[in-house]
């Protein structure tokens, strides 16, 4: 299955982002086995080099640790994800209001609209 990609930016750092929230959802557990380069290759549609410099970064952020002759594998760290979950909650939050700021709007702009939308079942805690 090939995925759809955006020209705004590389392949291999919307891989990256994909994977994380894959891993943050639970649908790729700690612990998981990710699929070989090859593997992952052919089901995203790009090249192996791709995605080897996906599972490096992964590495490289914590995410991710290649064992030796087993392959790569998502941190069994629960701390780690803990802190991931945290990063994507702040990076969107960040963008979000980034994008408000630029169209003029204000915090409190922002925080009434979103108290008087909240979608019926989210906690607000």
């Amino acid at each position: 299955m090939q995925e759809d990609f955006t020209s705004s930016q590389p392949i291999y750092l919307q891989l990256v982002e994909r994977l994380c929230k894959q891993i943050v959802r639970g649908e790729l557990p700690l612990g998981e086995k990710l699929p070989s380069l090859r593997d992952m290759a052919v089901q995203v549609g790009v090249n192996p080099n791709t995605v080897q410099r996906v599972y490096t970064e992964l590495e490289r952020i914590g995410v991710a640790e290649t064992r030796r002759g087993q392959g790569t594998f998502v941190t069994s760290d629960q701390n780690r994800l803990f802190r991931l979950r945290e990063e994507l909650m702040m990076n969107y939050i960040t963008a979000f209001l980034n994008d408000m700021r630029e169209m003029g709007f204000t915090l409190q702009d922002v925080v009434r609209s979103l108290q008087e939308h909240q979608t019926p079942g989210v906690p607000n805690k």
